[in-house]
């Protein structure tokens, strides 16, 4: 196997029992990139020599025999919202090309404390809202990647890199991680802080993760996981064991609530056929459940909330921006400004009923099994696809992860969305593991699957 494809903690325990080297490690990194970005275009910025410079120091820092972290000497990608003092952050927009922060965000400060290589910052779309970047999907390069995450989940995807963190204010994770076939993991809101990162709306903004496996997710989730005083929406709360939970065994099987939500009138046949299928190999484990009408309007307030915050918070850039700004982006702010009072207070109460409504389902069902978005990437990338499966979940601010556990007949991937209680982060990473293990079990067990609109992939890269 090459350095390159190893996983994030098999890397890290790699380095730490001097199997390999950081340097070997970012080399082989940076080897894949030159091969096969060129077709991709996840990176926005990457300093080669900074990047060697980061893991000689880190292989140093371990022949020495000075303490290493969770992440020693193990590159990560950094999606171009974050701050970063020695790399410029320019949020995909014209308007702060060169701009390079004093300080780190707090993501990335807690990464190198981990002993990261912070490999290079990876492409948003413009302001981590609708209008793509440049970056294309690693499957097929005539789909789009999805978005906002574009190049953290692309490049994890090409085996450019082992992990990579992003956001997600809608769909910026799930759907750009179902769209390339990887893990992603958007946790509970305030679980990740979000302190030096661009700030779009207090009460939908989320840290995300990528990774190629659960076990990876749950990793990054932990080493990133915990309260910080400048992000008023973290709690000084002890961190679960993410690693630990995620890689345990349930005590007992996992039951899955199979919930179509709102969003199903977008859902693609190949979306439909393929969820049948899982639906019935899941058997007595999984069964369909209706939430109510109750939910019908939320994907309208999550619109709500994130026109009139995105507005607020880029009033200045709007103000300023003039032809620099892409026509996408100022007509959301323009139509943000036009939203009355009441209807905004509304929408941003409106997720504690629905929280409580969801209740019951979690009492009886370890997880909400639901498509990750409406179907395979869409061909074309002058649009990242529609996030309806994801803007529910990201109003509620409730845990979900995608796992690319399902493929077209094209070879694209389908992605499955688990979605769980808030705050019980590390058993949903516990269930979702459980989810691909078995699943990958019974494939390997049985015959070839029939023909349809989908078919259930391999889960290996799930692990």
């Amino acid at each position: 196997m090459s350095l390159n494809a190893l996983g994030l903690a098999e890397a890290a325990a790699g380095i730490r029992d001097g199997r390999l080297s950081s340097a070997e490690l970012v080399g082989d990194c940076l080897k894949r990139i030159d091969a096969v970005d060129r077709d991709v275009e996840a990176w926005a910025f990457l300093d080669r020599d900074h990047a060697m410079w980061q893991a000689e120091a880190a292989d140093d820092r371990r022949k020495q025999g000075k303490p290493t972290g969770p992440l020693h000497g193990v590159p990560v990608g950094i999606k171009d919202i974050f701050d970063t003092a020695d790399m410029p952050t320019e949020f995909g927009s014209k308007l702060w090309a060169g701009r390079t922060p004093r300080r780190d965000a707090t993501a990335v400060a807690r990464l190198r404390a981990a002993g990261a290589v912070i490999l290079g910052k990876t492409v948003t779309t413009e302001y981590a809202y609708f209008n793509p970047g440049k970056t294309r999907n690693p499957h097929n390069p005539d789909h789009t990647p999805g978005g906002s995450s574009s190049g953290s989940a692309a490049a994890v995807a090409a085996l450019m890199v082992p992990g990579a963190i992003g956001s997600q204010t809608n769909g910026s994770v799930i759907r750009p991680a179902a769209f390339c076939g990887v893990i992603g993991f958007k946790p509970t809101h305030g679980l990740i802080p979000r302190s030096g990162a661009l700030l779009l709306s207090r009460a939908l903004d989320h840290v995300g993760v990528f990774a190629r496996s659960v076990d990876d997710a749950a990793l990054l989730a932990q080493i990133l996981a915990g309260f910080d005083e400048e992000d008023p929406d973290t709690r000084p709360l002890a961190c679960p064991p993410f690693v630990e939970v995620a890689a345990s065994e349930p005590p007992l099987p996992p039951r899955f609530a199979f919930v179509r939500t709102p969003a199903w009138q977008h859902a693609e046949q190949a979306t439909a056929e393929a969820f049948a299928e899982l639906v019935e190999s899941l058997g007595e484990r999984v069964s369909e459940v209706e939430i109510g009408q109750s939910f019908d309007l939320a994907i309208d307030m999550h619109r709500t909330v994130m026109d009139v915050e995105m507005a607020h918070n880029l009033q200045r850039d709007f103000e300023r921006g003039g032809d620099a700004l892409s026509d996408v982006l100022r007509a959301l702010i323009e139509r943000g400004r036009q939203v009355p009072a009441v209807a905004y207070m509304r929408a941003l109460a409106g997720s504690a009923s629905l929280n409580a409504a969801l209740d019951g389902v979690f009492d009886e069902y370890d997880a909400i099994l639901t498509p990750a978005a409406p179907g395979p990437a869409p061909r074309g990338l002058d649009s990242t696809g529609n996030p309806a499966f994801c803007s529910l979940w990201t109003y509620l601010g409730t845990p979900a992860v995608t796992l690319p556990l399902l493929q077209s007949e094209t070879g694209l991937p389908i992605g499955v969305q688990l979605v769980g209680r808030r705050g019980n982060d590390a058993r949903l990473l516990r269930t979702a593991n459980w989810l691909a293990k078995t699943l990958g079990k019974r494939r390997r067990g049985a015959a070839a699957p029939a023909k349809t609109g989908a078919r259930r992939a391999k889960t290996g890269s799930s692990r």
